[in-house]
């Protein structure tokens, strides 16, 4: 099939934009909105917004996250457009501005993780999704410099796990009250006014966040209004619900002394409060001042629309059991809880270790993958259960898993067992043919192929347990500290250790345009040598570079292979 000279023309036209120039006068904008709202300066905050918003810069980078970069790239909105050839992609960024319109949603509905109930995804179509991701550049900075230091979900560089972190240095040293809370229906029961009041932009801005909130929501067919509430599956959505949540915990702790004085003693009567989303915890040595607190939260919330989940309330005691409540809480899927230990200076110990929720979650899901491949080749197997112990595994392995990792590779052993006996009708036969020797070890394995190695199975014992370093304070990606940056993601969950060589080789940089890696950016590894050739996957032959530099495949397999944007 040939393609014409003007398909040709377009496609070098936008895969050859210079990115690097482009990410450059973005980062630059974002860094002076960030330190304009630090020190206050609204009007600077707002000039410098619109300058970003009419930039080229900008608008190309949205159109490129929201077709090419993020997950939901290819879920249809109302207009049923699915993906955008570089024709429109750049026809959409040469129009692409703030215009106070908006499109109905689509609704999707999702299972929510461990229930048989779902929960309401509104889609966007692509061009609200590019403008809504055009706004968030502009807005997330200001909010950034704003934002509490304990509030850690959504937002760029921060995660679940600064926010365990956070907790245990909280009740690492004595043992307190604890109020575990969830806030009912967040995203579907905000009040638009109070949101519109609470972002506080300028007026384009602010008609054109009421248009995306008023847009209404297409289901089977049939128009429904949005009165209330944030879509969830807008690219915005998250940033506007921490603004709407934002100084709840500052206005609840500037109700109660740093240092009060019981028993004779000094004691710090400030509760630590720790947000993630619609989640938090509120952490504090007296109960009745918890209760207290929960009803001041309550209260706080009522202008906004919200209000407490009960079913998912509770208060308790990190040591001992409290009423009818036993000691410790699950918080963002991690069990914390303290245990006595005479042996030690404080007489306990604060162990947090994946919740029993979590743990069974995994192992049905577990069941489920092997289950269903019954009579699959052991190679489609081996890599689905990969996929799944890998982003377990490093999820939890920054706390006490080991126990926990002990039980999962136990009880996957013998489903595989099972697995196998059901296909060769004997355990002898069984462990014959799926467990071989590699390096030493008898593991899980496909056959070998011919002159190559056989897939293995990984095991969640083969974790090393390494725990996770808390973000500093108010530190933010948009404060320029690239040393600062760099070094934590080479450092964060999840990330395999092959990419964290390449990373701490590269200092943190694009192979290519040399920028330096921030959170939340796409990268893909090359090999400098590509397979075909022999080329291995050491990290002596491997390079990163930035996934919106990526080439057709010819030209990767060519080139040098490093981590880049």
């Amino acid at each position: 099939m040939k393609m014409s000279k003007t398909s040709v023309k377009t496609t070098v036209e936008w895969e050859t934009l210079n990115w690097r120039k482009l990410e450059i006068a973005v980062t630059k904008l974002q860094k002076r909105i960030y330190r304009a709202s630090q020190r206050g300066d609204i009007k600077a905050v707002r000039k410098l917004q619109k300058t970003l918003m009419r930039s080229s810069s900008a608008q190309f980078i949205a159109v490129r996250k929201v077709t090419q970069d993020n997950k939901g790239k290819n879920i249809a909105g109302v207009d049923k457009v699915k993906s955008l050839n570089p024709q429109q992609r750049l026809n959409l960024a040469k129009n692409l501005k703030i215009d106070r319109r908006a499109s109905a949603l689509r609704r999707i509905w999702i299972p929510k993780p461990g229930r048989s109930e779902k929960r309401p995804l509104g889609i966007p179509t692509i061009k609200d999704r590019a403008k809504q991701a055009l706004a968030k550049m502009a807005l997330e900075p200001e909010w950034e410099a704003k934002f509490e230091e304990t509030s850690y979900g959504f937002r760029p560089g921060r995660s679940a796990h600064d926010a365990i972190e956070h907790i245990f240095t909280s009740i690492g040293q004595s043992s307190k009250y604890v109020l575990d809370a969830d806030i009912a229906k967040c995203f579907d029961q905000i009040n638009h006014q109070e949101l519109l009041r609470k972002v506080n932009t300028f007026p384009t801005m602010r008609r054109q966040i009421k248009a995306w909130l008023k847009s209404g929501v297409m289901d089977g067919g049939e128009l429904f209004p949005t009165n209330e509430g944030t879509p969830q599956g807008g690219v915005i959505s998250p940033l506007l619900a921490n603004i709407v949540l934002h100084g709840m915990m500052q206005d609840i702790k500037s109700q109660y002394p740093k240092i009060k004085r019981v028993n004779g003693k000094p004691v710090n009567w400030k509760p630590c409060i720790v947000r993630y989303a619609d989640d938090f915890v509120v952490i504090h040595p007296d109960r009745p001042t918890i209760m207290e607190i929960k009803e001041k939260i309550s209260e706080w919330l009522k202008p906004i629309g919200l209000t407490l989940k009960d079913e998912k309330t509770r208060v308790c005691h990190s040591l001992n059991k409290s009423i009818d409540e036993e000691p410790g809480f699950d918080f963002l899927g991690f069990n914390i809880k303290q245990y006595p230990d005479n042996n030690t200076r404080l007489g306990f110990k604060t162990i947090i270790q994946p919740s029993e929720k979590s743990v069974r979650q995994h192992l049905q899901e577990l069941r489920e993958i092997v289950k269903a491949h019954k009579s699959a080749k052991t190679v489609d197997l081996i890599k689905k259960l990969n996929h799944v112990i890998r982003g377990w595994a490093n999820y939890y392995k920054t706390v006490c898993s080991s126990l926990a990792f002990k039980r999962v590779h136990h009880d996957l052993y013998m489903m595989l067992t099972q697995w196998g006996k059901r296909r060769t009708g004997k355990y002898d036969r069984t462990y014959q043919m799926y467990w071989h020797e590699v390096n030493a070890v008898k593991v899980f394995a496909s056959n070998p192929p011919n002159g190559g190695e056989p897939m293995t199975l990984q095991t969640h014992n083969q974790y090393r347990i390494k725990r996770h370093v808390e973000v500093k304070g108010g530190n933010s990606p948009y404060d320029g500290n690239w040393v600062y940056w760099g070094e934590r993601l080479r450092n964060l969950p999840g990330l395999p250790t092959r990419v964290q060589k390449l990373l701490k080789k590269q200092n943190s940089k694009c192979s290519e345009c040399g920028l330096s890696f921030k959170p939340g950016d796409k990268w893909e590894i090359d090999r400098r040598i590509p397979r075909s050739n022999g080329g291995k996957d050491h990290s002596s032959a491997l390079s990163s570079r930035q996934n919106w530099k990526r080439k057709s495949a010819e030209v990767r397999e060519n080139s040098p292979m490093q981590p880049s944007h």
